[in-house]
């Protein structure tokens, strides 16, 4: 079983023929081919988005796109917080290797980039959380109100098309280590088309017709990929900008319990920042957080272990001086 550093660890930078062999999908820097790519995976799904409305006051929506769109964003979004997130990132606990393939994939399916350069963009991010160095922090330009707009569009999408890229030989060594998933990292172009194509298939099936096709990529692949995109995003700017912070950081993370649901119970994003490892984030009453849930149902399948619950003392070491003694 393979497992991952609790912390991240430096390593030597690869020599020409050792980086070769190890290579992933998207590297240390974008082409423009590539920036091009980017652009309208982000633009077509968020012009769907736009239309979601208006296509539905006109024409309706059936209960199979109802239904594509919440399983395959569901599947997706947590493929990101259980796998990319609590097990790829930060090791939150141990999966057999059938799991660590699916979660892999999973992932995958969300569009939202290789799992190695995923990894490797979120383990810098918490390296240098909120401070120079941090490749999506809102905080980047300042603190007066056109800095922070600035900010957030720049922690929101923008940081996406810098062409300085995490070295992912640093931030993700024991992933690129793993054949099988270093193979499914390269593999994400594959990954994008069976997810963005899987939706109209079963449309068009069920419906035996283009028409049930073409609503059923509407709604269970564009529409959907921009919401989960925009709700992603938004960890990274608007629980960086506001929230509620009962827990001791050293950053800006903050709780935004509105995104809860969307997110899979990553918006409770103060106490992940103040304990990193943790499977829980949502650790509070009433914090919804299916991500873990999820979790504990892998581990009573026997598929987890190891995972790194938080106990009632791991949390009041990490709460607020103040909070703590209101408690």
């Amino acid at each position: 079983m393979t497992t991952q550093p609790d912390v991240i660890t430096e390593s030597r930078e690869p020599g020409p023929d050792e980086g070769r062999p190890l290579a992933t999908l998207g590297g240390d820097s974008k082409r423009s081919i590539e920036q091009v790519a980017l652009g309208l995976f982000i633009g077509v799904p968020f012009v769907a988005l736009l239309a979601a409305i208006p296509f539905a006051w006109g024409w309706g929506m059936s209960w199979l796109d109802l239904g594509l769109m919440v399983g395959m964003y569901f599947l997706g979004c947590h493929g990101i917080t259980v796998g990319f997130h609590r097990y790829f990132t930060h090791g939150s606990f141990k999966a057999n290797r059938p799991l660590r393939i699916a979660l892999a994939i999973a992932g995958s399916l969300a569009v939202e980039g290789p799992v190695v350069r995923w990894v490797a963009d979120h383990r810098r991010h918490h390296k240098f959380s909120d401070a120079e160095g941090d490749p999506h922090s809102p905080w980047r330009y300042g603190e007066s109100v056109p800095a922070l707009l600035k900010g957030l569009w720049w922690a929101h999408m923008g940081w996406m098309f810098d062409e300085e890229q995490t070295p992912q030989h640093k931030f993700a060594p024991d992933l690129i280590k793993d054949p099988v998933i270093r193979a499914i990292s390269r593999q994400f172009v594959w990954w994008t088309t069976v997810s963005l194509l899987f939706p109209p298939l079963v449309g068009g099936l069920v419906t035996m017709s283009w028409w049930g096709a073409f609503t059923a990529f509407f709604w269970g692949s564009l529409v959907r990929v921009a919401l989960l995109h925009h709700v992603t995003w938004s960890i990274n700017s608007i629980c960086h900008a506001v929230g509620k912070r009962p827990f001791r950081s050293r950053d800006r993370s903050g709780n935004v319990w509105w995104l809860a649901v969307l997110s899979c119970g990553e918006s409770w994003h103060n106490l992940h920042h103040a304990d990193p490892t943790c499977a829980r984030h949502g650790v509070l009453r009433g914090q919804v957080d299916s991500s873990a849930r999820i979790i504990r149902w892998f581990e009573l399948l026997g598929w987890v272990s190891d995972v790194r619950w938080p106990s009632s003392e791991r949390i009041a070491a990490r709460r607020k001086d103040e909070v703590a003694k209101a408690a």
